[in-house]
């Protein structure tokens, strides 16, 4: 199962680094791959490429500002939620897509 994640909050330092990091170690605790693409200060880091994008069973957009290239995700169901509850709750978001997607 591949899951990928755009990361992004207002100033794109601190907060958009952490929720991608949280998301990759719940991830990896659970064997699932992810791939996060973070929308920080210095701009589009990690980009998610199509292959990433046609593999994946879902993307979980953690951001409180509007991500870049938001069109590529049509047809991939989404979670959409803020940078705060990817970092605080991000054991409990991989565990509903897994149970979601499970196989």
């Amino acid at each position: 199962m591949k899951i990928i994640a755009v990361t992004a909050c207002p100033t794109g330092v601190a907060h958009t680094y952490l929720a991608a990091e949280s998301l990759e170690k719940s991830a990896k605790k659970r064997g699932v791959e992810i791939k996060v693409e973070t929308q920080g200060s210095i701009g589009i880091e990690n980009e998610l490429t199509e292959k990433d994008i046609e593999s994946a069973v879902a993307v979980i957009i953690a951001a409180d500002v509007n991500i870049s290239k938001a069109d590529r995700f049509k047809g991939i169901p989404k979670l959409k939620l803020d940078v705060q509850k990817a970092i605080k709750h991000s054991d409990q978001i991989i565990d509903k897509i897994i149970d979601k997607f499970k196989e």
